[in-house]
């Protein structure tokens, strides 16, 4: 018997049997030259003593480990856990098992977690990069050891990298858009770092937006937010509501952050949308929960999610060196009374 907490190999299980270590391997695989005496002999003995298969040597030895790693910023709300959904649903019946870390918005930790999956032999690396990564060397040495790497949501300025995202500029016109239709002139942003493409690209779309239907940009009415929940929203609707005139129209970078920006405006005696028309981004569970229900945009997360692996995919299947490529998923804008004007009928959701 294995003494302590010293894990049971091949070795003592050929030991206590008096058989050869191949044999037991070959017995613990079904395979057809072990007699079924002898697989049940040590199918037995495997599970009285505990035995797990040491599945990272035997990735050494197969040069595959069929396990996919995953690194998101956060599992916070829903969007980065439908992605998760979505990597899980193709990967599993690709026969891959994932291995979710995450990074906390932590360049540091992002690392960590890279240099853990490529010493745990994964097949592959799907990652949403956090938001205070600036040294993208990590990334090549993914690249440079030859393993799959694909991006999703958040992409870095990567020559060739390989990612799948949705159109966020798409989808901030698409708002601008809406609100203008809604007669709405003096449009606020609260705005998300600019460092990464997502909430870069949705104030991109915010400045052109204005610009193309005659009407100026105006830097006070942009706020960054200092995060993306319900407090830094409120604390940035607080800038706004100070300064006169007031917007006539919201348009936050994150949903949690708009409904930060509702309990500000609520507590200042005002409506929306009457007073002041409002609009998130990734059409979170609750912005259908609230009163009035939000107006956002869908990011898509599941079908992210599944086409990633799907790419990820693509890649393991090619010999010789594959070039980027980046999927681009349409964004969809859901409209809801928290950005009808009153005469449109707030029965509309």
């Amino acid at each position: 018997m294995a003494k302590g907490n010293k894990r049971i190999s091949i070795s003592d299980l050929a030991e206590q049997l008096g058989l050869s270590i191949s044999t037991i391997s070959r017995a613990l695989n079904n395979a057809s030259d072990v007699s079924e005496a002898t697989r049940q002999q040590v199918w037995a003995l495997a599970e009285k003593l505990n035995y797990r298969p040491n599945t990272l040597a035997a990735a050494l030895r197969k040069g595959r480990s069929n396990m996919l790693g995953v690194i998101v910023p956060h599992i916070n709300g829903a969007f980065f856990p439908a992605v998760v959904h979505g990597i899980e649903e193709v990967a599993s019946k690709a026969g891959f098992s994932v291995m979710i870390c995450q990074s906390n918005e932590d360049e540091a930790q992002e690392k960590k977690h890279i240099e853990a999956l490529l010493n745990a032999q994964v097949d592959g690396v799907l990652v949403s990069m956090s938001n205070t990564t600036r040294d993208l060397s990590h990334f090549e040495k993914v690249r440079h050891q030859a393993t799959p790497l694909v991006f999703f949501d958040r992409m870095p300025a990567l020559q060739n990298a390989c990612g799948v995202v949705v159109d966020d500029y798409r989808g901030a016109y698409q708002v601008m858009e809406h609100l203008i239709k809604q007669g709405c002139r003096r449009i606020a942003h609260l705005a998300g770092p600019q460092t990464i493409n997502t909430t870069f690209d949705r104030h991109r779309a915010y400045h052109d937006a204005l610009l193309a239907h005659n009407l100026p940009y105006n830097a006070q009415l942009v706020i960054p937010l200092a995060g993306s929940g319900t407090a830094a929203g409120a604390a940035a609707m607080q800038q706004l509501l100070a300064r006169t005139p007031r917007p006539d129209a919201v348009f936050s970078a994150y949903d949690f952050a708009a409904a930060g920006a509702l309990q500000a405006i609520e507590e200042h005696g005002l409506r929306v949308p009457q007073d002041m028309a409002l609009v998130g981004f990734s059409n979170e569970p609750f912005t259908t929960m609230i009163k009035p229900q939000l107006t956002s945009v869908d990011q898509r997360g599941q079908l992210m999610g599944e086409v990633a692996v799907q790419l990820f995919l693509q890649i393991l299947k090619r010999t010789e060196y594959f070039t980027g490529q980046r999927i681009v998923l349409k964004p969809t804008l859901i409209i809801r009374n928290s950005s009808l004007r009153e005469q449109i009928g707030a029965s509309l959701v």
